[in-house]
């Protein structure tokens, strides 16, 4: 077995490990940790494969946007786990069945992969001359030719992601002052200015036994 065999058994373990604490483990925010250790093992499986800018891409993407993402709206959110718990037993014969499911339809789908016996079919080789190809730029042309439209209701969900995780932090206060940008857009100088009529101011004129009392 050469080092690169050892490095993706390595690598493929602690995947399969971190994979599994995701899954096992009772605090949020050290389910979210383990994801994080995930990507960068499965990152580093697609380096082994020579797939440089997919393993960039894993990193930047989802470790540093959409899992700090995540950690941030699980922190903010004060997740109760033990209400989360309470009903696991009620829910498990369902999740377990839907478990097995997914289970059944994928080992359909890959069972495929693994038939011996069968001929292989003949791929395309494209030839290439020594230094000029480029797997980025094969797949940013795939991405933004025949996978445009995919790639761009992608960035949508995305965004309404991050949308829906900002709302869902946010939270009024009682104590805060704010003011509604609908209200003030709306509002009208009537409704600011009130013009009350005032009499008119009348000089007093002191009686004259008053006065001749007072001296």
């Amino acid at each position: 077995m050469d080092i690169r065999t050892g490095f993706f058994y390595l690598f493929s373990a602690l995947l399969l490990f971190a994979s599994f604490r995701v899954i096992t483990a009772r605090n949020p925010v050290f389910a979210a940790l383990f994801l994080v250790l995930a990507f960068f093992q499965a990152a580093a499986i697609w380096i082994l494969l020579k797939a440089e800018f997919l393993a960039i891409a894993l990193v930047l993407v989802y470790v540093g946007a959409v899992m700090v993402l995540f950690l941030f709206v699980v922190m903010m959110l004060d997740i109760d786990v033990d209400a989360l718990r309470a009903g696991f037993w009620k829910h498990f014969p369902l999740a377990a069945s839907v478990g097995v499911l997914i289970a059944l339809e994928m080992a359909a789908v890959l069972i495929g992969g693994f038939r011996m016996g069968e001929e292989p079919r003949a791929v395309p080789v494209v030839a290439q001359a020594a230094g000029q190809y480029s797997n980025t730029r094969e797949l940013g042309k795939l991405l933004y030719s025949q996978y445009l439209y995919p790639l761009e209701v992608a960035a949508v969900i995305l965004l309404v992601g991050i949308i829906a995780a900002i709302a869902l932090t946010l939270r009024k206060r009682k104590d805060t002052k704010y003011t509604n940008p609908s209200e003030q857009v709306r509002v009208r100088a009537r409704d600011r200015k009130n013009l009350i009529k005032v009499p008119p101011t009348v000089v007093s004129v002191p009686r004259t036994g008053v006065a001749e009392n007072k001296a």
